[in-house]
Parts: structure tokens; C-alpha cells; sequence
């Protein structure tokens, strides 16, 4: 194991967009991988390989190296690690990255998956607003009220 932690920091050092791509991509596997198997329930022989392929080929080649470009750029555009630079950061990220990274992912996402170009617009504007809400952490359902006291 520490080999091949080793190896990534290696890695990082000398190809940082590579290591970025391959740790997109196998997460996103692993990720699929556990939707399909603990939350689907799927089981081994229900498990769609394919599925998890295209996820992985996602990470790799559109998570990872659009993800780790922005915040180069964002490195870049404020520099520095106090507390005020990370709101700033996180402000711009979210206020003005998320939501064009989410629209795109929605996009690839349905292009890999073969749908028409229709099809995907369609899809896209089903589900922007729902998968930017849950990016956000809004909900549509209001929180229950709270007991009143004794």
C-alpha cells in the first residue's frame, strides 16, 4: 500500500492533470460500483459493467481534466490559503463553475449514454434544476416544523 501511495505522489508531481483524470475516473467507478450494488441492490450477477465503464470513462476523460484545470485557473485567479481567499474561492466555484460544470456533465453524460440530441436537451432540462438544487443541498420539501414545547 505505501508503494503504491508512493507511486500517485510520484505521479502527481510530475503529471498533475494524469493523476487528476485517473483519481476522477476511479472514483467515479467506485462510485457507480456502490449505487449499483448498495443502493440499487443489484447483486454481482445484475451488476451493469458497462454502466461502470462509462462512468469511469467520464472521470477520466471529462471530470478530471475539466475539474483540475478549474482550479488551477482558480488557484491562479486568487492566489494565496488565508480563510477569506477559500470563501472567495468557494463563492466563485460554486456561484459561477457549477452550475456550466453541471449542465456539461448532464450533456456528456446523456451523449454517452446514445441519446439524440434532442433527447439530451430534453433530459438536461428535466433535470438541471433538481441536480443543482441537490448540489446546493435545497429542498423542494419543506422541514418539518418543530414540536412544540411542553
Amino acid at each position: 500500500m505505501a508503494a503504491l501511495w508512493r507511486g500517485c505522489g510520484r505521479l502527481l508531481a510530475r503529471r498533475p492533470g494524469a493523476a487528476q483524470a485517473l483519481t476522477a475516473g476511479a472514483l467515479m467507478g467506485a462510485g457507480d460500483v456502490i449505487a449499483q450494488q448498495l443502493v440499487e441492490q443489484r447483486g454481482l450477477h445484475g451488476h451493469q459493467c458497462p454502466r461502470t465503464l462509462k462512468m469511469m470513462g467520464i472521470g477520466f476523460c471529462f471530470v478530471g481534466p475539466v475539474v483540475g484545470s478549474w482550479y488551477r485557473i482558480l488557484d491562479w485567479l486568487i492566489p494565496g490559503n488565508t480563510k477569506v481567499v477559500a470563501v472567495k474561492k468557494v463563492i466563485l466555484d460554486q456561484g459561477g463553475f457549477a452550475p456550466c460544470f453541471l449542465g456539461c456533465f448532464l450533456a456528456v453524460t446523456g451523449a454517452v449514454n446514445g441519446l439524440s440530441v434532442q433527447d439530451n436537451c430534453s433530459k438536461i432540462q428535466e433535470d438541471y434544476m433538481d441536480a443543482l438544487m441537490t448540489n446546493y443541498c435545497v429542498s423542494s420539501v419543506a422541514a418539518p416544523a418543530p414540536s412544540p414545547r411542553p
